[in-house]
């Protein structure tokens, strides 16, 4: 652009001195011809000074300067002067601005013309380039960047708009091929999820039926012999058949969960129902309870009684110490608190114990379980709209049960 600039600027530069030159001759033409007749002069629409014999000034210009009133004020300023003859007789003096002067202003404006434009056209360009950029390289890429992220977080399911005429066309094209078949897997990983869970739900029911038998000839067996070594053994046979029966109601409870068919049947009960509930689970006689208040709970009774068997079962499972029960209204819930005397559990443990399969560390070793009892326990408190916490007390572990009150 530079380059463009010097050549018109020697361009108008040359071209501007010729100018000049035919113009002075012109004017010296002129007063030679008619050195009285100013209004012959008057024509010259340009700057120029003509003196008389004298080097008085005879004629100004409109456009000429008014500070020069002699000859040798405008040979100090630079003007260029050409004698005025008519054959051997001095007429006067005809006076222009230096060439170079009015050239140099004329060409510093044309120039600061020629710039501006060339400037503009030069934006206009670029605006235009960053404007197709944008369109076909930027505003693409940050769609496929957006897209990357999404697919990152697991959404698949919002398709990736096609635009073959931008220059990620094809890729748009082949990532939206790669969202349909992680889709696709999902889906397949999805349903074999849902099979392998209705799969342990069936299994689970399944297997209750001749567990059930089998404690049932036990009990019939235990009726018909006296012999005390078989009995011991039978009863054991019992034992574990009774183990195999809780696990399995466990995985069937767990179960129904996943597949969210899990249901609970809330109705009015009045609140002595946690008194009978707690004879029928407490099978060793340990449960210290306190009065029951007078109240009416919206509760499922067999549920409910879930709850109470797994957090009994585990607290002589893992502490073996008698259990203090105790009652308290807490806003719209009865909160049932039931604490054993065991030592607890490290408070670091306290946000998992209640998650699906997991064992305590330091008292599970040695110790039969699946790690599914307090999950179920709040899973069914939960969906009986109450609230199941685990907390320490000075020398043990206390769960506590909220109980909505009924409306």
């Amino acid at each position: 652009m530079v380059l463009v600039l010097l050549g018109l600027a020697a361009w108008m530069h040359t071209g501007g001195t010729k100018q000049d030159a035919l113009l002075l001759n012109d004017i010296v033409q002129t007063a030679k011809e008619h050195p009285d007749d100013r209004a012959m002069l008057a024509e010259f629409h340009a700057e120029f000074l003509y003196f008389g014999t004298e080097d008085e000034l005879v004629y100004a210009s409109d456009a000429a300067a008014d500070d020069i009133t002699t000859l040798s004020e405008a040979i100090r300023q630079g003007y260029t002067c050409l004698a005025v003859h008519d054959g051997n007789a001095f007429l006067g003096t005809v006076a222009l601005p230096a060439p170079d002067t009015a050239l140099l202003s004329a060409a510093q404006r044309r120039l600061l013309l020629t710039a501006a434009v060339v400037c503009g056209c030069i934006w206009l360009i670029a605006a235009a380039l960053g404007i197709f950029f944008y369109l076909r390289m930027v505003r693409p890429f940050r769609g496929l960047r957006r897209f990357a992220e999404e697919i990152a977080q697991g959404r698949l399911e919002e398709p990736l708009p096609m635009d073959r005429h931008h220059l990620f066309g094809a890729f748009s094209e082949s990532f939206d091929i790669m969202r349909e078949a992680l889709l696709e897997s999902r889906k397949r990983e999805e349903a074999l999820r849902q099979r392998e869970k209705e799969l342990i739900a069936s299994l689970s029911h399944d297997i209750r039926t001749p567990v059930t038998g089998i404690k049932l000839i036990c009990e019939l067996l235990c009726v018909k012999t006296e012999d005390a070594y078989v009995r011991s053994k039978i009863g054991q046979i019992g034992q574990k058949a009774e183990q195999i029966n809780r696990l399995a109601g466990d995985l069937l409870i767990t179960s129904l969960d996943e597949l969210g068919e899990l249901t609970v049947c809330c109705q009015d009960t009045e609140s002595g129902v946690l008194h009978q509930l707690l004879l029928e689970q407490d099978t060793k006689g340990l449960c210290r309870e306190m009065p029951v208040p007078d109240c009416l709970l919206s509760v499922d009774r067999s549920r409910l009684s879930q709850v109470l068997a797994n957090i009994i079962s585990n607290s002589y499972k893992y502490a073996g110490t008698p259990i203090d029960v105790s009652y308290a209204f807490d806003g719209q819930f009865l909160a049932m608190s039931l604490t054993d005397h065991g030592g607890g559990i490290p408070e670091e443990e306290l946000a998992f114990i209640t998650q699906k399969y997991y064992r305590g560390r330091q008292n599970s070793d040695g110790k039969e379980g699946s790690g599914l009892g307090l999950y179920i326990s709040r899973a069914l408190t939960e969906k009986m709209q109450g609230i199941f916490t685990c907390s320490n007390a000075p020398d043990g572990l206390t769960v506590t049960l909220r109980l909505p009150l009924s409306h």
